[in-house]
């Protein structure tokens, strides 16, 4: 289908200011992919909005064209979720970063979706309280792209993911009328739209505004290092600790060619080189609570292996621990040219299956897996190292990623965790679910946007965009065509 943009971007420019609107090409190309650098396509126009009257008037705007949008936060997405594969207007937010409202009385702060998320707690931090969701590029992603991919981090384990910590949204949907979603308190009696919206992946519109909920910070927090000459053992803690009722704020793993790329990346060895797996076990609460679960969780580590032990109370030192982790993506940039992250979850019982099986897959497709993963959950986030000019390897990658994905699903677990189905794993998504559970997804987004002009082609997997062998039913498509 062919769009009059030409007359989109004349109307655009009557909305917003002269540097609200992008149409030279050497500026679109810095828009050209998110964090999946894996597929590129420059968006033929983009606009920065500064409000929710703007984005409702930019709406409003590609409504009257028949023009279908795709929003966009910071661009650190991974699953090609801000892609224009096809021509739409591009619709990025990283100009809305203002704090809207604090409500410190009842824990609450409402932002724009620009905000980067590690800002929230830098603003509440002062007066004792902080933002619980942590993604590691929580340093440059927005709190409108962890609202689209309902994004996790090292303390899910314990506090659960942004759905969780989201009171409230004004949503801009895309006929251009706003509308909210949540009242704001925790408890609400309406039909739950909020929870709908979360995690939807810019397909039901644009969120302007959104209530955050806020944590009071917990008066100790210690950091456990334990190194293990096995991934095994390090899984073998893992389920040890969780299964004598302890409950850690975060549980993080990291495999050999992890530990090495970032001791390299920082010049110096902080985690030991010869480790198979260090395992970063983080537990806070009250003082005396916390010290009896560090002892606990100490005893359990040595039992299940560890070689060595290191536990951090002081805040600085802490950070230094997990300070690795962090970077850890950023590490392993540095030893091969190109990496392709994936995301699968499993149940904890069947890590060291799962990941004795992605070695296996390593060596049959011949390139180099790095393993970095939330453990006490089970979200893997298996990090494929390959060279762009090695001829047929980004295929091979593909193929790669989607085996470990099936092995994901073949013991029970998820082809995501956090960083969504956008358009790298669309074509996936019926792995999980039967045609009618598909159909329903599709009642729930005509509901929202009957015309599909909102982040089209996205997440459900259709013929177009995955081939005839997508089982799908058409029930649907004779009526409306979706996608």
């Amino acid at each position: 289908m062919s769009y009059d943009l030409i007359a989109l971007e004349r109307d655009l420019r009557h909305l917003l200011p002269a540097k609200g609107v992008v149409s030279k090409r050497q500026e679109l190309l810095s828009y050209d992919c998110d964090g999946l650098t894996l597929e590129r396509q420059c968006p033929p126009l983009a606009v920065l909005p500064e409000t929710t009257n703007q984005v409702a008037a930019v709406l409003r705007c590609c409504y009257v064209h028949g023009v279908p949008f795709v929003a966009r936060g910071s661009g650190t997405g991974l699953s090609g979720g801000a892609l224009v594969d096809q021509e739409a207007l591009l619709v990025v937010t990283s100009r809305m970063r203002k704090v809207l409202a604090l409500d410190l009385a009842n824990h609450r702060v409402t932002v724009q979706p620009g905000v980067i998320n590690s800002w929230v707690t830098r603003a509440v931090a002062g007066d004792g309280f902080y933002y619980a969701p942590d993604p590691s590029s929580q340093v440059i992603c927005s709190i409108g792209g962890n609202v689209a991919e309902n994004s996790g981090g090292v303390h899910c384990l314990k506090y659960g993911v942004t759905a969780n910590h989201v009171l409230g949204l004004e949503v801009v949907l895309p006929d251009g009328s706003v509308t909210r979603l949540g009242n704001g308190l925790v408890e609400s009696p309406e039909l739950d739209l909020r929870g709908a919206f979360i995690g939807s992946e810019g397909t039901l519109g644009i969120a302007t505004a959104i209530t955050l909920r806020l944590l009071r910070a917990p008066e100790c927090v210690n950091v456990l290092l334990a190194d293990f000459k096995t991934m095994e053992s390090a899984g073998d803690a893992v389920r040890a600790v969780t299964a004598a009722g302890l409950l850690p704020a975060g549980m993080e793993i990291m495999d050999n060619v992890a530990i090495n790329a970032v001791n390299d990346f920082f010049g110096y060895d902080e985690y030991p080189r010869n480790a198979a797996a260090v395992l970063l076990i983080e537990l806070d609460g009250q003082k005396a609570e916390v010290q009896d679960s560090a002892q606990r969780t100490e005893q359990l580590c040595r039992k299940a292996g560890a070689r060595g032990l290191r536990r951090a109370e002081d805040p600085a030192e802490c950070a230094t621990l997990w300070k690795g982790r962090k970077s850890a993506f950023s590490a392993v940039g540095k030893v091969a040219p190109t990496y392709y992250i994936q995301d699968g979850v499993v149940p904890r019982s069947r890590l060291p299956s799962v990941l004795t099986a992605i070695e296996q897959l390593s060596k049959d497709y011949g390139l180099p897996v790095a393993n970095v993963f939330h453990a006490g959950d089970g979200n893997l986030h298996p990090l494929i190292l390959y060279s762009e000019a090695e001829p047929g390897a980004e295929q091979r990658v593909k193929d790669l990623g989607a085996a470990i994905l099936k092995e994901c699903v073949a013991v029970g677990g998820s082809i995501s965790g956090e960083h969504g189905i956008g358009a790298d794993k669309r074509c996936y998504l019926d792995w999980m679910f039967e045609p009618e559970d598909l159909d329903t997804m599709s009642l729930v987004r005509r509901a929202f946007d009957p015309d599909n002009r909102a982040n089209p082609g996205k997440i459900l997997p259709t013929p177009r965009t995955c081939g005839e062998s997508v089982k799908r039913s058409v029930s649907l498509q004779t009526t409306v065509d979706l996608f």
